[in-house]
């Protein structure tokens, strides 16, 4: 009888202990890799959200007068950096408050008279001043379409600024603010009820001639005056707070849902 012979396999097939440190290192390095990922994660959220510094933004005293009043040409104009320009602009805005306050002339018969002289005018250059002399033309004046766009988009802008501001006012999330513009309001009504539109416009006009450069040349007297009427503020406002407004239910109620 032929002999079996029974081929031995060259390689083993790996035992139970074997396979089982395979699994534990597969599951060791699934752990380090998630710790790693967790720990990448949470410096890439610590970098995201930067923390906040904590400068100090400079104070309106801190700065030039001419940055307050919005620099260019309107601010070289109140403070006096161009005198003829503001010779100019405030005598022809004391011409026009004396002519309609003092000599009581009206809107009506000034543009009805600014339009006669315009239009004698026009006459006198086109018919008889021709017969005599070689005179150009009248020059024509007319409004481009550009300009009044600009125009138009500054004053809707200015508008909806306006509007945004109020809204922002009314709604209470600043009471100072809020409350500082009431009793700025009553002030102007009072004023208007002692005089006329034209003559508190004019006055505004003045003081901004005026006030501006005061300050500029006087700025470390008048900034101690304001510390000490911005502390009276305070010291009144607190009062206020205390004696009326911590009394009113709904300002208590938002105050406990801020807390």
């Amino acid at each position: 009888m032929a002999d079996i012979v029974t081929e031995e396999p060259e390689h083993e097939p790996t035992t139970y202990i074997d396979s089982a440190k395979e699994k534990i290192s597969e599951i060791f390095d699934r752990d380090d890799s998630s710790s790693s990922s967790d720990s990448d994660a949470k410096t890439k959220d610590k970098k995201s959200f930067p923390v906040p510094s904590n400068k100090n933004t400079t104070s309106w005293k801190d700065k030039p007068v001419h940055s307050l009043l919005g620099g260019g040409k309107a601010a070289d104009i109140f403070l006096w950096r161009s005198k003829r320009k503001s010779m100019a602009i405030l005598g022809f805005a004391t011409i026009i408050w004396a002519l309609f306050e003092l000599i009581e002339y009206h809107l009506l018969s000034l543009l009805c008279h600014i339009l006669i002289l315009v239009l004698g005018g026009h006459f006198l250059w086109s018919n008889t001043l021709n017969l005599f002399y070689r005179c150009p033309q009248f020059p024509q004046v007319a409004v481009e379409e550009e300009t009044a766009l600009q125009v138009a988009l500054v004053l809707r802008l200015e508008i909806n600024n306006a509007l945004e501001v109020l809204r922002e006012i009314a709604a209470g999330k600043d009471l100072k603010e809020f409350l500082a513009v009431i009793a700025g309001l009553w002030i102007v009504s009072i004023a208007g009820s002692c005089c006329s539109l034209l003559t508190l416009v004019y006055m505004c006009f003045v003081l901004l001639h005026t006030v501006p450069l005061l300050y500029e040349r006087h700025k470390d007297k008048a900034d101690v005056c304001l510390e000490k009427a911005e502390a009276e503020f305070k010291k009144q406002f607190d009062v206020l707070q205390e004696k009326v407004l911590s009394r009113v239910p709904s300002l208590q109620s938002k105050d406990k849902k801020l807390a």
